[in-house]
């Protein structure tokens, strides 16, 4: 357990470019659709029932979003799921998450967002910045990314060698609808992504340099699927020691146990404490 946690000094961290925001599913919750209410679905339970028509599935593919999705592509083809995520995502008017309001003060760097959403993009729609997303299954090339790049305007694609490695960046593994739908969902999906980012070629090479020495927190993050602790591993390989921070009010016995091999420290605070000292430090 933390105790007397300094968030002054790792949003100041934050600021100067040494930590890296980190953010999962709870950084929406609370977020609704504009005229009916709905929660948006973002964690793996309510993605499963939003795919699934509001119904849950068998409980071993109520397990984790991943598995499911694989159920739904044997079934419908890979296309169906990319349709769902895009319009779920992109076609939907979402209320605004107070940690993407943080983040728009605030323009970190680096910003590494598990999410599949938009609001991370729209809180730089100004800013000129790089896009990364993930990419899997694919023919013609090693890596497993594609590159956008913004000018404060509109994104455009580039190559790598195109790619200005001074702009903030934005990685957003698990894909978006925004500027092109791509997505990391299904198993299928999952086992390529990973198995290269192992292998390195799911990280640009100037990423990976930029990300050496870095620490991380981690928001709206639970570390009790093995596919998403799998990702964040391999994402921030290189990490500084300790690695960061994760908030969890009340963390389980195997949380405490990864993160314990993974010299993340465990805050038991909740984001919205978290944003309230974030708001209080910029005055």
């Amino acid at each position: 357990m933390s105790t007397g946690t300094d968030f002054e000094a790792i949003i100041d961290g934050i600021t100067r470019g040494e930590v890296v925001p980190y953010l999962g599913p709870g950084v929406l919750k609370g977020v609704v659709e504009e005229g009916t209410g709905e929660p948006m679905p973002a964690d793996s339970d309510s993605l499963i029932l939003a795919m699934n028509g509001g119904r849950p599935m068998a409980p071993k593919l109520m397990y984790e979003f991943p598995r499911a999705a694989m159920n739904i592509e044997l079934k419908r083809g890979r296309r169906y799921i990319e349709q769902f995520l895009t319009r779920l995502y992109g076609e939907r008017s979402w209320s605004r998450a107070p940690a993407h309001d943080w983040l728009a003060a605030l323009k970190p760097a680096y910003v590494i967002d598990i999410n599949r959403d938009t609001q991370l993009q729209e809180s730089f729609a100004a800013t000129p910045h790089l896009l990364i997303k993930g990419v899997a299954r694919i023919g013609g090339t090693d890596y497993r990314f594609v590159l956008f790049q913004h000018d404060g305007t509109a994104y455009r694609a580039v190559t790598l060698e195109e790619a200005d490695p001074d702009l903030p960046v934005l990685f957003k593994p698990m894909g978006s609808p925004a500027p092109q739908p791509v997505y990391i969902a299904s198993d299928a999906d999952y086992v390529d992504y990973i198995t290269e980012l192992m292998g390195g070629f799911g990280v640009p090479a100037f990423l990976k340099q930029r990300r050496r020495g870095k620490r991380y927190l981690f928001l709206g993050m639970r570390f009790t699927r093995d596919t998403e602790r799998m990702v964040m591993s391999d994402i921030i390989f290189d990490a500084a020691e300790p690695a960061g921070w994760v908030l969890i009010e009340k963390p389980t016995e195997k949380e405490r146990r990864y993160c314990a091999t993974k010299n993340i420290e465990i805050v038991e605070a909740s984001l919205d404490t978290f944003l309230d000292a974030a708001r209080a430090t910029a005055g």
